[in-house]
């Protein structure tokens, strides 16, 4: 059995959200349908690979809907790494009504998880948060937003490398840029390192694949699995000690 185990420790250390530097390294992690199963086999693979309905290659990701949310709903776009990591936080938010993974910042319409992933779009991956600033106010999306990243890496987020897993918050409004860049400062006064997370304001966000979309309720092993391989939680812990996550 202790044989049996080992390829499957090995590979936490090596899965990751999205292409790393060592792609042919990158393993698969265990299926959410066998979840005591040591002997499983491992392939190699990205996250395409790793989703249960994965669509081929080159499916396109849809553009947000240019709708105007009603009045007593707004919009916030915040970028923290692997957006798989990014949804959970703010979904279990009391206020909170959607939240879509997509990619935003870039230069190139309509873009593919397979072309952001490969880092040549300028987009980073995103979350674009609705919600009912009567029950929950921007500064607290902000306030979780920080507790769920590592502000001092510049271009990664955890295991995952390149400018496509930057950091960011990307203000819709004058008062959303001034709570966010608030919020900066206030950071930089409590911190000795710099703050490397970006503030730019807001371009076309495009949703990304539905595969994405709620992957660790999808996809609840696997993702568990990428998290815990990634380190997230732990760094979390490091910078943010009780308040990591919160």
């Amino acid at each position: 059995m202790r044989l049996l185990l080992v390829p499957f420790a090995l590979s936490l250390a090596l899965v990751g959200c999205g292409p790393s530097d060592t792609d042919t390294f990158t393993e698969r992690a265990p299926s959410d349908e066998v979840q005591t199963s040591a002997s499983a086999s491992v392939t190699s693979g990205t996250t395409a690979d790793i989703a249960m309905d994965a669509p081929s290659v080159g499916m396109s990701a849809k553009p947000a809907s240019r709708t105007m949310p009603p009045a007593a709903v707004d919009t916030a776009i915040f970028a923290g790494g692997c957006f798989w990591c990014m949804e959970p936080p703010y979904d279990k938010l009391d206020g909170v009504l959607s939240t879509t993974s997509g990619y935003t910042s870039g230069s190139v319409v309509n873009p593919t998880y397979e072309q952001v992933s490969a880092g040549g779009t300028g987009h980073t991956e995103a979350m674009q948060v609705v919600f009912d600033p009567s029950r929950v106010t921007y500064d607290r999306l902000l306030h979780v937003f920080w507790r769920n990243i590592d502000p001092f890496a510049r271009n990664q987020q955890f295991c995952d490398r390149g400018s496509q897993y930057r950091s960011g918050i990307y203000p819709r409004t004058a008062l959303q840029t001034t709570a966010a860049e608030t919020s900066l400062r206030a950071l930089a006064a409590r911190f000795s390192q710099p703050i490397a997370t970006e503030i730019v304001a807001a371009t076309r966000f495009y949703s990304a694949e539905e595969y994405h979309q709620d992957y660790y309720m999808k996809n609840p092993v696997r993702y568990k699995f990428y998290r815990a391989s990634c380190g997230r939680d732990k760094r979390l812990e490091e910078i943010w000690g009780d308040e990591a996550g919160k």
